[in-house]
């Protein structure tokens, strides 16, 4: 077992603790990781504040990148010294979903045993197969893809999660074809990936929506064509106005109700709309079903941006390298682990883009 220092939650809406926990060494299939980077998701901030449930105490963080320093028997593919991103994604490899090329809704999620414990042997939840707010981790290899060492850390990390949501929302789940229109209404870190997305996929216009102004001039900043208030009444009419029709795929990628709500209004005949941001469990939108059916829209659920890690991350480390994707101007902070609880803090303003905590 190994001493780790760790961002505990112990109850949920309250600050999280930095507390030394126990760490096992990889088993079968696994590796262990000495993390460098872990970027605070608004997903981490929802189980935090227990908008999901979930058992305490637990690690959260999904969003990381570091070197491997262990591995366990049997793994051939991977080794010591590697710079890797750690996924969230666990898949089996064998199921349906994973053999049709959907490992993001694998359906073999065989628990594996716990990770983590604190000193008493009280287990640690292992948050979304991760818990990465701590200084290692031991992981499934598949949640493990290699990176060039020339990649910033905090870029590195920024690809397990935001990124490859973002992109993959409006490029696997919206089928998005060259010269269709977009709007995507949040313009956070997810939603800037996915409006990289669609300028990478060749939309012909972009349409940003947001709440505030600063957020949708820096929208355009990342391929936004044209940026349209939330807080305005009817702001669809004006989506309308800049693209000259309803759009041909709408990504909510935020978790408010009002947003999903109103998504479908931005569509046109055939549109898509692909359902990204995750509202707290047991909220519940309302829509006038009608109007779907006689139109032909569709809505989509868009887990990780259906994205198989193996394939798709390489690919848009690549367009990185190449200067075609932004990922170092998506990072708003850096913190040190300590800082934590002042950078979720920060990250609930709805300012930032990404906060990384830095080891």
């Amino acid at each position: 077992m190994a001493k780790i220092k760790a961002a505990i939650c112990r109850e949920f809406g309250a600050p999280l603790s930095i507390e030394e926990i126990n760490l096992r060494a990889p088993i079968e299939g696994e590796v262990e990781v000495t993390l460098e980077a872990v970027a605070i998701c608004h997903s981490d901030i929802s189980f935090i504040d227990g908008g999901w449930g979930g058992s305490l105490p637990a690690l959260y963080g999904h969003e990381a990148s570091g070197r491997i320093t262990a591995v366990g028997p049997g793994v051939s593919t991977l080794s010591e010294g590697q710079r890797v991103v750690v996924t969230l994604i666990k898949s089996c490899g064998a199921c349906p979903n994973c053999l049709s090329g959907k490992p993001t809704i694998c359906e073999n999620q065989t628990p594996r045993p716990t990770a983590l414990t604190l000193d008493d042997g009280t287990p640690v939840e292992q948050a979304m197969h991760c818990g990465a707010f701590a200084e290692k981790v031991v992981v499934s290899t598949s949640q493990i893809v290699p990176l060039p060492d020339n990649m910033p850390a905090e870029s590195v990390c920024l690809l397990a999660c935001g990124v490859i949501t973002g992109i993959g929302a409006v490029i696997h789940a919206g089928d998005l074809r060259p010269g269709e229109d977009v709007v995507v209404i949040g313009a956070g870190g997810v939603g800037l990936n996915a409006i990289q997305g669609a300028k990478i996929a060749g939309a012909r216009r972009i349409v940003a929506v947001d709440m505030s102004e600063e957020k949708l001039e820096i929208a355009k900043e990342f391929g936004a064509t044209h940026g349209v208030l939330g807080t305005s009444r009817a702001p669809w009419k004006a989506a309308f106005k800049a693209l000259g029709r309803g759009a041909d795929v709408v990504a909510v990628t935020v978790g408010a109700i009002p947003a999903y709500e109103d998504a479908m209004r931005y569509m046109g005949y055939g549109g898509r709309m692909i359902m990204v941001g995750m509202p707290h469990g047991g909220e519940t939108a309302r829509y006038e079903p009608v109007i779907p059916a006689f139109m032909g829209q569709k809505m989509i659920g868009s887990k990780m941006g259906d994205v198989v890690i193996q394939r798709d991350i390489p690919w848009m480390a690549d367009l990185y390298d190449q200067g075609r994707l932004k990922l170092d101007e998506l990072v708003s902070g850096r913190w040190s682990l300590e800082q934590i609880n002042e950078a979720i803090a920060d990250t609930k303003t709805g300012g930032a883009r990404r906060n990384v905590i830095l080891f």
